[in-house]
């Protein structure tokens, strides 16, 4: 190799090392979700949230992750418990994982939708983007539950303009060997797939706070 194109390799990777190991200037993702997020069934540092926290300090970013998912939460009761969760910790991204739990007790998808969009206003009042991560029930609870169920996700992205993974266990979910014995809640090995879906929004989130 000639020596300019050697000086110009040099200087690729020098870029590329510092722009990898860019001081991110947000203050912490705050994590607020039920069962899934809370590693139901697993010792939590086996969570998808745990090993969001390790793949940032992976990538040389010093970004706390606060996990306040409550195993069995509906979306009133994260709603509830947001107010004083934005205050204590002051984040700089919100990822919201609920609704689960709406929809195994049939309840209401308007309100459920009332709920999480009340939730994205007071993130964005606190001055922190949103990840909307989205879920399904099971064929079930008939056509018509299932449908308006997932259209509350949908509706919300537009509305609120916020990101969406329109399906957090896309891959793991209904994969026997991803999945604990009661068939809703993905074990060890299912928990890199909850990550890999809910990653992509969250690292164009990073790639902006450089």
């Amino acid at each position: 190799m000639k020596p300019w194109r050697n000086c110009l390799a040099a200087t690729l990777l020098s870029l590329l090392t510092l722009s990898a190991a860019a001081p991110v200037s947000a203050q912490g993702i705050l994590i607020v979700g039920d069962s899934i997020s809370a590693a139901f069934g697993l010792e939590l540092e086996r969570g998808w949230v745990s090993q969001l926290q390790a793949r940032l300090r992976e990538q040389s970013v010093e970004l706390p992750v606060v996990n306040a998912s409550v195993s069995g939460d509906t979306t009133a009761g994260g709603l509830a418990r947001l107010p004083r969760l934005l205050q204590a910790h002051e984040p700089d991204l919100v990822v919201i994982e609920l609704g689960g739990n709406d929809g195994l007790r049939g309840l209401a998808p308007d309100k459920m939708q009332q709920n999480l969009s009340a939730m994205i206003d007071a993130a964005h009042a606190a001055g922190a983007e949103v990840v909307l991560l989205g879920m399904r029930i099971p064929p079930n609870y008939g056509v018509r539950y299932t449908k308006a169920f997932e259209q509350v996700y949908r509706d919300l992205a537009e509305q609120q303009q916020v990101t969406l993974v329109p399906f957090v266990l896309e891959g793991v979910a209904g994969v026997p060997e991803l999945m604990q014995a009661d068939g809703i809640h993905p074990n060890a090995a299912g928990q890199p797939g909850i990550l890999e879906n809910a990653w992509p929004p969250i690292s164009d989130w990073l790639v902006k706070q450089r």
